[in-house]
């Protein structure tokens, strides 16, 4: 009952800190879109386009309120998330050991930072490369040609931005994941390397899968991933090697300590 009762606390309180974000995020709702806007700005400007003439339309009437309360919602979620991971920590901190706890934090700090670097990277090379990639099959030249222009609606550009976000942001997470894993023992350096050659068809698929059709933004999620699965074989090394030292480290206090209680005739 006790730990039913903590779990309680620890959901009101991840509740009401994504609940307050979604409101700030809804009440600055329009501004956070037209900040999202930007990256098609500079897509605009790459194509020659006048980037000041960015037109975004939507065709229902309740299409644009939904398209805020989806921003809110991805947006209170993201600003929530360290209150949330910092209450499922508390949570399961008391069964930890203290070596488990000084362990467990620096990934509890390193998970945003790297989902950060994610979004970061969407917002600043991929989506204005995937928008200038659209933006370049337009038809808008004088002649005789049909003019097609693009005019994206507004709940597909934010479907498209925070498919995009959300999907480099867990991307990234894959060392912390595989560092943790390989800190309780469930998979080893050398079978992350067995498996390389699967592990690169998987990220090509999943870009295929989460991505746009088109090859800038497939390409560009898949060879981070790769990046980072290269990485995270790294990391694991580092866990066994650190095991490895430690363990043989309390071999030699513990031969250390049998001689001092066995001194030699």
């Amino acid at each position: 009952m006790e730990h039913l009762i903590e779990l309680r606390s620890r959901l009101m309180w991840a509740i009401a800190a994504f609940f307050v974000a979604f409101l700030v995020c809804f009440f600055f709702a329009k501004g956070i879109f037209n900040l999202l806007v930007i990256p098609f700005q500079w897509a605009s400007e790459w194509a020659g386009l006048d980037s000041q003439k960015v037109d975004l339309i939507y065709t229902a009437p309740q299409e644009f309120f939904f398209t805020q309360i989806k921003l809110a919602m991805f947006g209170g979620l993201v600003l929530a998330f360290p209150v949330i991971a910092m209450q499922v920590y508390k949570f399961v901190a008391p069964g930890l050991y203290r070596n488990e706890r000084r362990a467990f934090l620096p990934f509890l700090v390193a998970s945003p930072i790297l989902f950060l670097i994610g979004g970061s990277l969407v917002y600043f090379f991929f989506m204005p490369m995937v928008m200038w990639f659209f933006l370049s099959m337009q038809q808008v030249g004088p002649g005789n040609e049909v003019q097609i222009s693009l005019l994206p609606r507004v709940s597909e550009y934010l479907g498209l931005i925070m498919t995009l976000i959300l999907s480099f942001g867990l991307v990234f997470q894959l060392p912390v994941v595989t560092t943790l894993m390989a800190r309780v023992g469930l998979l080893t350096a050398q079978g992350l390397v067995d498996k390389r050659k699967y592990a690169i068809v998987a990220a090509f698929v999943v870009a295929a899968v989460l991505t746009p059709p088109d090859p800038v933004s497939q390409i560009g999620l898949a060879v981070p991933t790769i990046l980072l699965y290269e990485i995270a074989i790294w990391s694991a090394r580092m866990v066994e090697r650190r095991r490895e030292r430690e363990e043989a480290e309390k071999e030699k206090a513990e031969a250390s300590a049998e001689g001092k209680a066995n001194p030699a005739e």
